[in-house]
Order: C-alpha cells, then sequence, then structure tokens
C-alpha cells in the first residue's frame, strides 16, 4: 500500500475538489455560476480573516480595505496597462500584500483591540482616501471591462461559466498554498505566538518578524478576494467595501471555525445566502425601505451571536459532540 505524505494529500484533495466544482458549474445555470464565483470569493477572503485571527492571533476590523487594495490595483492595472485579468488578480495579490507588508511592520507591537482599533480606522478612512487621488475615481469609482472569455472555449462558453472557473481556480490555488504554509514550522510558530506571545519569545522565535509574514500573507489573501470582487462587478469604488463587509467577514469566520480552514467554502456560502434569504423574507412579510436595508445586517449579528454561543469553534464541534453522545 502506497503510502503519502500529508502534502501530497492535501494536493489530491484540492485537485479532486477542484474537478468536483467545475463539473458542477458546467451542469448548473448562470445564476448558480454567478453565486458560486461569490462564494469562492468569500471564502477566500474569510480564509485571511482566519490565518490573521485564527493561526496567528491578530484580530483585524479592517479587512474590507484590504480588499479594496487589491481590487483598486486588479481595476488600474486592467484600466492604465491593459492587462489579462488573471495578471490583474495577480497584481492584486502582490499589491494588498505588499501594502500589508508595510501596515505590519507599523503595527507588529500592536495586539488586542489596538491592533483592530488600527485597522478599522483603516477601513473607515477608505472613502476619504478614494477621493484625494484622482485615479481611484472617487464616489464613481474605476469601471473597467474584463473582456470575452477565451474563443477556444466556444461560443457557448458564457461570462458567468468564466467568472466561475477563474474564481474557483484562484481561490482553490490559494487555499492549497495557504493549508502548505499552516502545516508547516511557519504555521506551528504561528499558533505558538496566538496561545502565548511571551513564551514564544523567551524560546527564541522572531514573534513581531513572524506577526508581519502573517499580515501580509492575509493581506495578499483578501487583495486577491478585492480583486476577484471587481471581476464580477466590472469596476470598484468604495461603496464595494464598506466597513459592515469586515464584520460579515469576521462572521463568516466564526461560523467556520475560527481556527480551522476546512470550513471556508461554508462561510462563503452563508455570506452569499443571507441577502437571499433577507429578500425572501421582506417579499413574504414586507416592511419599510428601512427594515429591508437593514434585514441583512440583523442576520449577520444574530448569526454571530448564535455562533458564538453554540459553535464557537465551528460547526465541527457539534458534529463531534454528537458522535461523543451517541
Amino acid at each position: 500500500m502506497i503510502k503519502l505524505s500529508s502534502t501530497k494529500k492535501r494536493t489530491l484533495f484540492f485537485v479532486a475538489l477542484g474537478w468536483a466544482l467545475l463539473l458542477i458549474g458546467d451542469r448548473v445555470g448562470e445564476l448558480l455560476q454567478y453565486q458560486g464565483s461569490f462564494v469562492a470569493m468569500y471564502a477566500l477572503a474569510i480564509a485571511s480573516i482566519i490565518l490573521l485571527t485564527g493561526y496567528s492571533g491578530q484580530l483585524s476590523l479592517g479587512h474590507s480595505a484590504l480588499m479594496a487594495v487589491g481590487a483598486y490595483a486588479g481595476a488600474l492595472s486592467i484600466n492604465n496597462l491593459n492587462l489579462h485579468p488573471a495578471i490583474a488578480l495577480v497584481i492584486a495579490t502582490f499589491a494588498a500584500g505588499v501594502f500589508g507588508l508595510i501596515l505590519g511592520f507599523g503595527v507588529a507591537r500592536l495586539s488586542g483591540p489596538y491592533l483592530a482599533g488600527t485597522t478599522l480606522a483603516l477601513a473607515v478612512s477608505l472613502p476619504t482616501l478614494a477621493n484625494q487621488f484622482p485615479i481611484l475615481g472617487g464616489e464613481q469609482g474605476v469601471v473597467f471591462d474584463v473582456g470575452a472569455p477565451p474563443a477556444r472555449f466556444g461560443e457557448d462558453f458564457s461570462m458567468y461559466k468564466w467568472f466561475f472557473w477563474i474564481s474557483t481556480l484562484a481561490v482553490l490555488i490559494m487555499l492549497w498554498l495557504i493549508s502548505n504554509v499552516v502545516s508547516s514550522r511557519y504555521g506551528r510558530t504561528f499558533r505558538a505566538i496566538r496561545d502565548n506571545e511571551t513564551a514564544a519569545a523567551l524560546s527564541g522565535l522572531n514573534t513581531g518578524r513572524m506577526k508581519v509574514m502573517a499580515f501580509a500573507l492575509s493581506s495578499g489573501m483578501a487583495g486577491l478576494a478585492g480583486g476577484l470582487l471587481v471581476m464580477l462587478i466590472s469596476g470598484v469604488s468604495p461603496s464595494a467595501f464598506p466597513l459592515s463587509l469586515s464584520f460579515s467577514l469576521l462572521t463568516g469566520a466564526v461560523v467556520t471555525g475560527i481556527y480551522s480552514l476546512k470550513g471556508v467554502m461554508l462561510g462563503g456560502l452563508v455570506l452569499v445566502a443571507i441577502p437571499e434569504i433577507a429578500d425572501s423574507l421582506v417579499t413574504r412579510i414586507g416592511g419599510s425601505e428601512g427594515f429591508t436595508a437593514t434585514l441583512p445586517g440583523f442576520l449577520v449579528s444574530a448569526l454571530l451571536i448564535l455562533a458564538v454561543l453554540f459553535t464557537p469553534n465551528g460547526p465541527g464541534t457539534l458534529l463531534h459532540s454528537f458522535k461523543k453522545h451517541n
């Protein structure tokens, strides 16, 4: 019997998952393909929160701003440099990663509410920053055309399927890379810092450098998610990255299980489903315009409270408890 290493097992898992998702994408309609692209995008953004908070113990409330950095970088590279969307996604990842690296050096000594407050201030200041630079388009933002799918796929290959393919492949590749990182000595170092930073420093670990590394990796993931988002909506503006997005992502991370990457697709599915559930409730029970606008946020808040109360470590704990008692 052939014994595979854990790295090879992870690789085979992601390859199999990729094939399964692409096959499913070929057999569903355009609406589900479009929604599936958003699920993948949210899953990646949630994974970036889990890497930073769950693995390295750094709380961020401004990941929507990090997504915006990648989004603007990707949009400007398409508009101004006429680059292919795939290359623009690489630039989005790199730009947000570099931004996170610089920011990480500045906040490396911060932790807990101080770090959370700093990242929160970054998210709040996003609209003001966008208005300061004409190249960012102000409140109107930047609109662009991602072009048609490659001709070699045929005329029946829709843009929605193309978005689904790009989103799924980009997210799976990034999740595979990050899964290998957290399973390596770097991941063990992250967890040591999370559990007891003082003890980790006394044992000889360079906690400051590793915290900056985690922040940069998390920022790059968020930037890629932001790049995928603007590909889906063909534009970027401050309104696409509100402060509420950061809280929604944090909720998705808690629902998924803040200490594991295994359920990030579930978190993405939840964030896509909440607006649909809200629309369905409004259709059935009616309500004012204000009620309609605030209902999704209320559902996210309620879900966060329920998750913290009943499944603080993710839904897997419920399954484990059920098996234990049966």
